[in-house]
């Protein structure tokens, strides 16, 4: 797989990432900023960071699954790893520009 498959595969996998919404704040997980980290190889082996908007959030089993499923629906990802961590700690800091506005704060998004 070249590097520009990956990355095609990495921007669709974003892009499905953007149906799973946050049941709280109602607004998409990559755009919230509690996708951390996403990464294709060349296997087509996807493996996810992502983190809730605090440690022992009641939706976190729930998030992840549906960030799984999110990933593994996309056309070329052969397999799906998805990592809960709370390293850094999520913050509002890390909403995007798109809705920041809508909380008041935000600049971040999913780091590169």
């Amino acid at each position: 797989m070249s590097g520009d498959t990956r990355n095609e595969l990495r921007e669709a996998v974003l892009e499905s990432l953007r149906m799973v919404i946050d049941p709280e704040l109602g607004e998409n997980l990559v755009d919230l900023g509690l996708i951390y980290r996403v990464d294709v190889d060349d296997r087509g082996a996807a493996r996810i960071e992502m983190s809730t908007t605090t440690k022992g959030c009641p939706a976190a089993a729930y998030l992840k699954d549906a960030v799984h499923s999110a990933v593994w629906i996309v056309s070329g990802i052969e397999q799906v790893d998805v990592l809960l961590t709370y390293d850094p700690p999520w913050s509002p800091e890390m909403i995007s520009g798109a809705i920041g506005h809508k909380f008041g704060a935000g600049s971040g998004g999913i780091r590169r």
